[in-house]
């Protein structure tokens, strides 16, 4: 929402200690900006990679559990790619994201395929959310430089092949996705 021209040039000509006081009153109830304060100016931007590993570490330790059902696996998942939302929300960071979803992704079918294996009535959640995730991420893709796009390529090239063999391929096929991709 757009401040209206007159409250911008009262706000302009408040003294630098009321600014300043407002400044800190609006951070303190926006979590978000906290967050985005905190990694810009005191973590200066560097702590990108330990931000990564931490989810990556909570992807790990999902799949070392045994779900009660592949729609427990689905909310989990979903939990995840939340917290993958979130740090590119914060970060910025377009090239984790990429990352961390294929990898989110990839470990499903390596480590939890009994309940992504074949179709059924109760795996059409979980299949129908991982082809729309792939899609998704592979939309993300062609928008990185060339050098960078190469880096995803066999990981993406992975996940297609799964997602074309097992309990998602229906909703691939409906979606369109290719069964490999190149670098444009």
């Amino acid at each position: 929402m757009a401040i209206s021209k007159e409250l911008k040039a009262a706000v302009l000509s408040m003294t630098r200690e009321e600014k300043d006081k407002l400044l800190v009153r609006l951070i303190n109830k926006h979590k978000d900006l906290q967050e985005q304060l905190q990694f810009q100016l005191i973590e200066g931007g560097e702590t990108v990679q330990e931000r990564r590993d931490a989810i990556q570490n909570t992807i790990d330790r999902l799949y070392k559990l045994e779900p009660d059902s592949s729609g427990w696996l689905m909310m989990d998942m979903r939990k995840i790619h939340s917290m993958i939302t979130y740090h590119v929300k914060i970060t910025k960071d377009k090239y984790g994201e990429i990352e961390l979803v294929l990898y989110l992704l990839n470990q499903c079918f390596e480590k939890q395929l009994p309940y992504v294996q074949k179709y059924t009535s109760k795996t059409d959640g979980i299949a129908e959310y991982i082809a729309k995730r792939t899609e998704a991420v592979l939309k993300k893709i062609p928008k990185l430089h060339e050098d960078i796009q190469f880096e995803f390529m066999e990981e993406a090239n992975a996940l297609l092949e799964r997602v074309h063999t097992y309990a998602p391929a229906t909703y691939a096929r409906q979606l369109g996705l290719p069964k490999r991709i190149e670098v444009s």
